[in-house]
């Protein structure tokens, strides 16, 4: 009998979740996963007493779906979603759907969907953020697909997703990849912020060298204003950990190689095809990777001569209050470049993206939620067609009482011989961008000069092109 209002495969912790939000919000939920004993062992402790019904074979599974059935699958991107989706789909009927949860590559996700189209079945390539506790209290969600299936599977995301004043954390993002690009350049501008803060961390180490009590009350403070966010809240809470066998704070322990799962390099591939600056995320894409080179580093750090460190004399709270402007600043220029980059590809793939509603799910749930997404939010209803986030005025603004804040960090930095490539890119955007004039004339005329490539005069119509024989 066809009971269940949505079904989910694979049971890792996300897929365990989801479910048990699902569950917690109304809908009775079929599960299944390829390995029997997980769907047991789910089925005997966290689902137990839920109307949550356990299957044993995909069968099972798309027989106790109502129609049109809605199957969503939890399971590592690549070849294992082609993999489920192929047994999936001799099961289903027209009209039905299939919902990728997953860190797909949206061009995946449009291969997928152009495929299962022409067989009648929907396929809904959906963004998930907020890692396990999003996913179990409420996470942001990214659906890309056709209205009708969103019409379908909209209000159970809704239900379940974070909702802040009012608002719940999902919107439909567009047709066929638009949820997955969505969630990838979400997933860069993750990137960017975690560097940045980790950059804010690095300057102040060398610089000052707080405790990891001072950190835990610097980034405390800074999460009562217009910092407040996700990652500066549980960075915070980073610093109250003490390690169980040194006594030592947990942060000081832990090695220092980044890992990373593709979708920042994604983000960064796409940006280049596109023509779009990434350079805060780029910046951070290439930290993880110089981070992984530890034995390499080591062996430099022996041989590489280092600038003197002094003693520290100046004004500590000062300098605190400018690498919290260099970190407010650089986010703000992280964000622009990602949206720069939804605008761009939104109109190359024709996916109409409202970046009002954009915004607004990333209030929310996801990783990236922070309390200036409601500026974000603003900005693009005050002006639909803004054409970089900078150029809002609250932005404007807060660049204005920051930059003598963010340049007196990277000098710091710079003195130091700290590392701080995404504060540095971030400002090299601003500056490159609010520009009248850069020295692309002499880069012209270098490339007129060994391959004849021409140029344009400043005092000619655009569009006429001009050759000099320099040799001549």
């Amino acid at each position: 009998m066809s009971t269940s209002d949505i079904g989910l495969i694979g049971l890792a912790v996300m897929g365990e979740n989801l479910v048990l939000n699902m569950e917690s919000k109304g809908f009775s939920v079929s599960v299944y996963n390829r390995t029997t004993a997980v769907t047991e062992k789910f089925a005997a402790n966290r689902a137990k007493g839920k109307n949550i019904l356990p299957t044993k074979t995909l069968e099972e599974f798309v027989g106790s779906l109502k129609r049109p059935r809605k199957a969503m699958i939890m399971v590592k991107a690549g070849a294992p979603v082609d993999a489920v989706i192929d047994q999936l789909v001799p099961l289903l009927e027209k009209g039905d759907i299939i919902i990728d949860g997953g860190n797909s590559l949206w061009t995946d996700t449009q291969r997928r969907e152009k495929a299962l189209k022409e067989k009648g079945i929907h396929f809904v390539g959906t963004g998930v953020s907020g890692g396990e506790e999003g996913a179990l209290k409420g996470p942001s969600i990214m659906p890309g697909g056709s209205k009708e299936s969103w019409e379908a599977v909209g209000p159970i995301f809704q239900k379940i997703s974070a909702f802040v004043e009012g608002e719940p954390c999902c919107r439909h993002m567009g047709p066929d990849g638009a949820g997955h690009y969505v969630k990838m350049v979400h997933n860069g501008i993750e990137y960017g912020d975690m560097q940045l803060i980790c950059e804010a961390y690095a300057i102040l180490k060398t610089a000052i060298n707080p405790s990891a009590e001072e950190f835990h009350e610097i980034f405390a403070e800074w999460n009562k204003g217009e910092l407040n966010s996700y990652l500066i809240d549980i960075t915070e809470k980073i610093f109250t950990k003490k390690d169980s066998e040194t006594g030592k704070p947990m942060v000081d322990v832990i090695l220092d190689k980044a890992g990373q799962k593709g979708t920042g390099k994604w983000t960064v591939g796409n940006a280049v095809e596109h023509a779009v600056v990434l350079s805060t995320v780029n910046a951070a894409v290439e930290a993880r990777i110089l981070s992984s080179m530890k034995d390499k580093r080591v062996a430099a750090s022996k041989i590489l001569p280092a600038p003197e460190v002094k003693p520290f004399t100046g004004d500590r709270q000062k300098l605190i209050d400018s690498v919290r402007d260099a970190l407010y600043a650089s986010k703000i220029v992280s964000y622009a470049q990602g949206l720069d980059l939804l605008a761009t590809a939104g109109k190359f793939y024709d996916w109409n993206l409202n970046f009002g509603d954009i915004a607004t799910i990333w209030r929310g749930g996801c990783i990236i939620r922070a309390v200036f997404l409601n500026r974000i939010k603003e900005s693009y209803e005050e002006n639909p067609q803004l054409e970089n986030l900078m150029l809002a005025p609250f932005f404007t603004e807060i660049f204005r009482k920051t930059q003598g804040g963010w340049r007196h960090a990277i000098a710091t930095a710079v003195e130091s011989g700290v590392a701080a490539p995404a504060f540095t890119a971030s400002l090299g955007y601003y500056d490159s961008y609010r520009a009248e004039r850069l020295p692309a004339n002499l880069l012209q005329a270098q490339r007129d000069f060994f391959g004849a490539h021409t140029y344009e005069r400043i005092d000619k119509p655009a569009g006429e092109f001009f050759h000099t024989e320099w040799l001549a």
